[in-house]
């Protein structure tokens, strides 16, 4: 069979977001290439199949993401597609980004209880509950919003709206990330978008990844063209900044980036679970030139021998030199905190994480 021929495979997870997205990507890639063809391959993930606990407490790495890399590492599938969220810093040997696609709005949103449609989170009564399964989200409610109560809500957003709309629900709302909701065509569904002020968000969220094996070129060059070059710069930087800081989903740690001419910013913080304790800051580097313009040029020739990884990320068609401002714009901002006590707070958060275990 020819290469024109081929049937490329690709590993999604079997929820309705996860396939809208996959298909999404699909989609993109038939517009280049219209003579391939694509095959969806679903599976679960260990994160889709324990739905009785908070995502923190099950205790592995990888929840949504591990069984679809033991599917790209034995040749099951091409390439997968993941919401860049999932993934995490440090990648399986032999395993790469391949694309990051431009994101949607990365801010988190709010759905109310129909008893509560006109509120917001701070006009909401008094221990009003509120639905969410991210220690990030948590610690932030717990500091801005100190008169609501959280507790956890898992399974998918279908799952989770139906358990937000039943006549005998305990949750006043439910916090989402707006990208998902705007994938499911329920924007109208959305009762408050928080600012940063109010949520910053987790690292790559409103963003789409393609992974892929390393040394598969041939996939790699197919998915150049996916590669958004202000998005991919704000990841790496976010990415690079939860890198240094060693944390994860028993941490609680978000940030906020953005894209402006040459300008690349980012802020970061981190908080204890009850909020009470944050270390918040923001700094920001030139890139060499706007990501966002079409005449955007990497560099003509590669400062590396090989092609790097840049926090997982491959470099594709973008510059290394920006990658790599972007990589240390992060790792420099993760090391200021650390050095004013970010990781005494992140480990004071992980205790009390795994003593609620015991």
């Amino acid at each position: 069979m020819g290469d024109q021929e081929k049937v490329i495979k690709v590993g999604s997870r079997k929820s309705e977001l996860a396939l809208i997205q996959t298909r999404s990507i699909i989609r993109s890639l038939e517009e280049i290439y219209p003579s391939k063809k694509f095959e969806i391959v679903t599976m679960s993930t260990l994160g889709d199949q324990i739905l009785d606990k908070p995502l923190p407490k099950i205790g592995e790495k990888s929840l949504f993401t591990k069984e679809l890399e033991i599917a790209l590492e034995r040749s099951d599938v091409d390439f997968v597609v993941h919401s860049l969220k999932d993934l995490p810093t440090v990648l399986p040997d032999g395993m790469a980004i391949g694309a990051i696609c431009k994101r949607e709005d990365p801010r988190d949103a709010v759905i109310f209880n129909s008893k509560f449609k006109d509120k917001t989170l701070a006009t909401l009564p008094e221990n009003s509950v509120i639905g969410t399964s991210s220690l990030r989200r948590t610690a932030q409610l717990s500091r801005h919003f100190p008169h609501l109560k959280v507790e956890n809500i898992r399974g998918n957003l279908n799952t989770r709206l139906r358990k937000l709309g039943t006549e005998d629900s305990q949750y006043a709302a439910i916090i989402l990330a707006l990208a998902g909701i705007t994938r499911m065509g329920w924007q109208d569904r959305v009762g408050q978008v928080l600012d940063g002020e109010e949520m910053l968000y987790a690292v790559g969220q409103g963003a789409l990844a393609v992974e892929c094996r390393e040394n598969d070129l041939a996939t790699m060059s197919l998915l150049h063209p996916l590669h958004h070059q202000a998005t991919t710069a704000r990841v790496v930087a976010e990415r690079s900044f939860l890198c240094t800081l060693g944390g994860g989903c028993s941490a609680p740690v978000a940030v906020e980036s953005s894209v402006r001419g040459a300008s690349l910013a980012l802020t970061g913080a981190v908080w204890s679970l009850d909020g009470t304790e944050t270390l918040r800051q923001s700094s920001e580097c030139r890139l060499h030139s706007d990501p966002d313009s079409d005449e955007y040029e990497p560099a003509r020739k590669c400062p590396y021998r090989e092609p790097r990884l840049f926090v997982g990320v491959a470099q594709g068609l973008l510059s290394p030199k920006d990658l790599e401002t972007a990589e240390k714009l992060g790792s420099d901002l993760a090391a200021n905190l650390i050095h004013d006590g970010a990781l005494q707070i992140m480990s004071a958060a992980k205790k009390e994480v795994v003593s609620s275990i015991n």
